[in-house]
C-alpha cells in the first residue's frame, strides 16, 4: 500500500472527476476508477462555508474540522479498498457501498464540530445516501463511516485547540513586539494565535520541528534594506508598488484553508482523479494547513519580533542609523500577534510538494 505520509507531499497536483450527482453503489468489490470525487466536493464546500460563517476564519476550528472529515473520509474509503495506508481507522469491509461510508464519515464529524448545523448537514448527507440501494453494503458502509469519525475525533480529542494561552509582554526594546491597539483596532493586551503555538499537530511530530531561520539583525544593513522595502512598498498610498503587487498582497491576506480548498475543489472536478486518490488529497491538504499554521505561530512567538507598525515609528530608536523613522507608513490595519514568520504564507506553502 501507498502511504499517507509524515509531511503533506504533492496534494494539489491530485485531482477528481466532476460528476454533480451521487453515485449508486451496487458493487461489492468497488474499483476505485468506478468513482468520482463529488461526495468529497461536496462536504468540503459544505463544512468550510459553515465555518467560515461561524467565526471567519479567526480560528483553528475551520480547517481542524476540514482535517478531521478528510481523514475519516479517506481511512472509511480505505477500509473498503486499501489503496493508501489509513491515518487512524482501518477494517475490513471491502462489501460496503463507497459513497455512502464517505458521505456518513463525513457528517459524523461535522455534526461533532457544528451540532447548530444539523438539519443543513442531514440533507447533505441525505443527499449522498438516498440514490443508494438499501442493503447490507449501505447499512455496513454507515457502520464504518460512524466507525472512522469516531476514531479521528478521539484521537484529536484534548489537543489544546480551542485552549487560551496568555501572552507575557516583553519591555520595549528594539525588535520586540509591542502592542499597537490603534494600528490593529483590538481591545487592550489582545495578542492574535498565542494558543495556536501549542496545539497538538496533526503530521508534525511536535510544534518546533521546523525552526525558521531568524529575523535579520536590527543593526545590520541587512534589516535596513527590508525595512526601506516595506516602508516603501508596504504603505497603503505607495507611489512605487505595481497594481499587480497591490493584487497578489490581497490574495495573500486570504485565509489558505478558503483560497487552497476552493483551488482543490476545483481541480478534482477538472482532472477527473478519483475517489480515493481526492479523499488523500484532501486529508493531506487540509492537515498540512493546520500544522502549518500551529508551526508558524511557535516560531512567531519563539522570536517575539516586532511588526512594521512598530518599527517604522520607532525606528529613532532601534539603533540603526540606515533607518529612517515615520508616523505615515504601512496598512490601515495590521494583525496583532508577533511579524517574523509571516503565517499567511506559511500556511499557503505547507501543502507544497
Amino acid at each position: 500500500m501507498k502511504s499517507l505520509p509524515v509531511l503533506a507531499g504533492a496534494v494539489l497536483v491530485l485531482g477528481a472527476c466532476a460528476r454533480t450527482s451521487p453515485v449508486r453503489d451496487t458493487v461489492a468489490v468497488p474499483r476505485a476508477d468506478g468513482y468520482d470525487a463529488a461526495v468529497l466536493v461536496a462536504w468540503n464546500q459544505r463544512v468550510l462555508a459553515i465555518a467560515e460563517a461561524e467565526d471567519g476564519f479567526l480560528t483553528l476550528k475551520g480547517v481542524r474540522a476540514a482535517a478531521m472529515m478528510h481523514v475519516a473520509m479517506h481511512d472509511a474509503l480505505n477500509s473498503i479498498q486499501p489503496r493508501y495506508e489509513p491515518y487512524v481507522f482501518h477494517i475490513d469491509a471491502t462489501d460496503a457501498a463507497p459513497v455512502a461510508a464517505t458521505a456518513q464519515a463525513g457528517f459524523e464529524v461535522a455534526i461533532d464540530q457544528y451540532p447548530g448545523k444539523r438539519s443543513e448537514l442531514e440533507r447533505e448527507l441525505q443527499k449522498w445516501l438516498d440514490p443508494i440501494d438499501a442493503g447490507p453494503a449501505k447499512a455496513r458502509a454507515v457502520t464504518i463511516g460512524k466507525a472512522s469519525a469516531s476514531a479521528i475525533l478521539g484521537k484529536r480529542r484534548g489537543d489544546g485547540w480551542d485552549v487560551e494561552a496568555e501572552y507575557a509582554w516583553h519591555p520595549m526594546g528594539p525588535g520586540v513586539y509591542a502592542e499597537f491597539r490603534e494600528h490593529s483596532a483590538t481591545p487592550q493586551g489582545f495578542v492574535f494565535g498565542a494558543g495556536w503555538a501549542t496545539v497538538k499537530p496533526f503530521m508534525l511530530h511536535r510544534q518546533d520541528q521546523f525552526r525558521s531561520p531568524p529575523p535579520p539583525p536590527i543593526d545590520s544593513a541587512e534589516y535596513a534594506r527590508a525595512y526601506d522595502e516595506v516602508k516603501e512598498a508596504g504603505r497603503f498610498e505607495s507611489g512605487s508598488r505595481t497594481l499587480d503587487q497591490t493584487h497578489l498582497a490581497m490574495w495573500w491576506k486570504e485565509f489558505a484553508e478558503n483560497s487552497h480548498n476552493r483551488l482543490a475543489r476545483q481541480l478534482v472536478s477538472e482532472d477527473k482523479t478519483d475517489l480515493w486518490a481526492a479523499a488523500r488529497m484532501f486529508a493531506l491538504l487540509n492537515m498540512s494547513i493546520s500544522d502549518g499554521y500551529i508551526s508558524v505561530f511557535e516560531n512567531k512567538f519563539f522570536y517575539n519580533h516586532w511588526r512594521p507598525y512598530t518599527a517604522i515609528r520607532w525606528a529613532g530608536n532601534d539603533g540603526n542609523p540606515a533607518t529612517v523613522p515615520s508616523r505615515n507608513g504601512t496598512t490601515r490595519t495590521g494583525t496583532p500577534t508577533p511579524f517574523h514568520p509571516i503565517h499567511r504564507r506559511t500556511a499557503r506553502s505547507a501543502p507544497r510538494p
